[in-house]
């Protein structure tokens, strides 16, 4: 049985207030996903993409196609019950609404108010100058094992399970989508490098297996 790591979700911005969410999380259970796009038509040369005879004009071939973003699917069970048996005032009184909340919070759309702070667009609170009224989604870091990625919340998807006599949540299962923010911002280019150097590792390690089985 693999015990549980510490991941978190972190609002990566001045935000007000500061969205943070910490969870014990399974890694066995996260589902990752990348796709293409093929818009080559009817190319000429060969059906689906543009012909090529030598390594150089595979490129080429691959007009038309573009990349996906990678996209993520979680799914965390947050539960109180622990804290409530600690006697947990918090826990006791609120549950997990504060973690829900929190998640909530997460997908929704915020405004630019003083001093560059971001908050919910829906308190009303924003800054009166046009240019600083644009509503836009929060950027959030996720942070697992050796993954520092920037994301942002595509879908949160919860189905509360068990309650307090005060009909508060105490116990839910959570999925989350994500949809990865690539570009040249600092955490996705050190994401790159590393996935760079541990393909380069499996590379090595499949080349040297095969000539060590010619001899």
């Amino acid at each position: 049985m693999i015990s549980p790591r510490k991941a978190a979700l972190v609002e990566y911005a001045l935000s007000l207030p500061p969205l943070v969410f910490v969870f014990d999380y399974n890694p066995q259970t996260l589902s990752r996903s990348r796709s293409i796009t093929l818009r080559t038509g009817n190319a000429p040369g060969t059906r689906g993409g543009y012909d090529f005879t030598l390594p150089t004009e595979t490129a080429r071939a691959a007009m038309g196609v573009t990349v996906q973003p990678e996209t993520f699917n979680l799914d965390i069970l947050i539960d109180a019950s622990d804290r409530l048996k600690d006697g947990d005032a918090i826990a006791g009184l609120l549950g997990i609404e504060p973690e829900l909340d929190t998640l909530r919070q997460m997908v929704e759309p915020k405004s630019q108010g003083p001093l560059g702070l971001q908050m919910l667009s829906s308190l009303g609170m924003g800054s009166s100058r046009a240019f600083q009224r644009n509503e836009s989604a929060s950027v959030l870091l996720l942070v697992w094992g050796t993954h520092v990625l920037p994301v942002f919340m595509t879908s949160v998807r919860v189905e509360e399970r068990d309650f307090l006599p005060s009909l508060v949540p105490y116990r839910a299962t959570v999925t989350l989508g994500m949809q990865v923010i690539e570009g040249k911002n600092i955490f996705y280019k050190v994401e790159k490098v590393r996935q760079t150097v541990s393909a380069a590792i499996n590379t090595g390690r499949t080349v040297a297996s095969a000539i060590g089985g010619l001899f």
